[in-house]
């Protein structure tokens, strides 16, 4: 009872040539991919120098010192609040850098640089000076602080070096 007319053939979709396509374009995007790293590269200082021990620091580095009990130094100015309250040290930071925002204090090298706005010649480097015995984690929190006023880069140093 099934009658066929010539003009109405069922259509029939091969997908073996579609999945073959898919496979080869599946073996390029992997290929093409950039692979996960299997590990980071860090800059691990070198032993200092012997004959660089008559140089002066830069005096316009910036150094925040975390103290055994989580208080927190500014170069020589203590009383910059603790690892759970970095607000005075923010503030006295934000203070630091407008002031030589204004002053134009620029980083070393930058001083000719006119592709730059002033803004982001000025330096604002500064580093965090932590114990090692402190966790990491409070360390994170002065970094945020840090971060906050305004400064870039961050610097890391551990206090017991010898």
């Amino acid at each position: 009872m099934k009658e066929e007319k010539a003009g109405n053939a069922r259509p029939f979709i091969n997908v073996t040539p579609l999945i073959d396509v898919l496979l080869v374009l599946l073996i390029i995007f992997m290929v093409a991919s950039p692979l996960k790293p299997a590990r980071f590269e860090t800059k691990i200082p070198s032993e200092p120098d012997t004959h660089l021990q008559g140089v002066e620091p830069n005096p316009l580095a910036l150094v925040v010192t975390i103290t055994p009990d989580l208080q927190l130094r500014l170069n020589n100015i203590s009383d910059m609040g603790s690892v759970n309250d970095t607000s005075r040290l923010s503030a006295k930071l934000a203070e630091v850098f407008q002031q030589r925002v204004e002053n134009r204090a620029y980083r070393y090298g930058m001083e000719t640089r006119d592709d730059l706005s002033y803004e982001e010649r000025i330096e604002r480097t500064v580093f965090i000076k932590a114990p090692r015995s402190i966790p990491y984690g409070d360390v994170v929190k002065v970094i945020d602080g840090v971060k906050g006023a305004g400064a870039k880069p961050v610097g890391l140093q551990i206090d017991d070096l010898d």
